[in-house]
């Protein structure tokens, strides 16, 4: 968890992470949490399937998947190919505001394949999109998710929304 907890500190300290807090991701979970649940999930099968992967860049990588920083909920035209548009757009803010490694980039901008048609090129990128699918389906069907990580990140003085 400490790593997890100093990739947050790093992504809320250099750009808008934080603001993800105030946006809904699936069901009642912020995008926020979502994306500290998709790193912190990353990280834990990674290391349980003794799968050799770069640690901080996997973290960094799926804390940013998801920074669009919209509402994709509202009503505005454009957001009804959300799904297939928002990688694009969160490696546009991410690169922006963080220096990205080639890694980072690459889990960012691949993270919804198969929905985008071209496939992540490192073993980062394929761990935190299927973490990232696990994570959303349990999001949307579950009424409380991740109440022992939100536990754990309000011990660490995370506020997820």
């Amino acid at each position: 968890m400490r790593a997890v907890l100093n990739a947050i500190d790093y992504v809320s300290k250099e750009g808008k992470f934080k603001k993800t807090a105030g946006y809904i991701q699936h069901g009642v979970t912020s995008c926020m949490l979502h994306t500290i649940a998709v790193a912190y999930y990353s990280d834990r099968i990674a290391k349980k399937m003794h799968i050799r992967y770069r640690r901080r860049e996997l973290l960094i990588g799926a804390l940013l998947h998801d920074y669009f920083l919209y509402d994709w909920h509202d009503k505005a035209p454009e957001r009804k190919i959300h799904g297939f548009t928002h990688p694009r757009c969160a490696l546009i803010n991410a690169d922006r505001d963080f220096e990205l490694t080639k890694t980072e980039k690459n889990i960012i901008v691949r993270h919804m394949f198969p929905l985008t048609l071209i496939p992540p090129k490192v073993r980062e990128a394929w761990i935190v999109c299927a973490v990232d699918k696990i994570c959303s389906v349990y999001e949307v069907f579950s009424k409380n998710p991740y109440t022992r990580l939100r536990a754990e990140l309000a011990l660490n003085n995370v506020n997820v929304g």
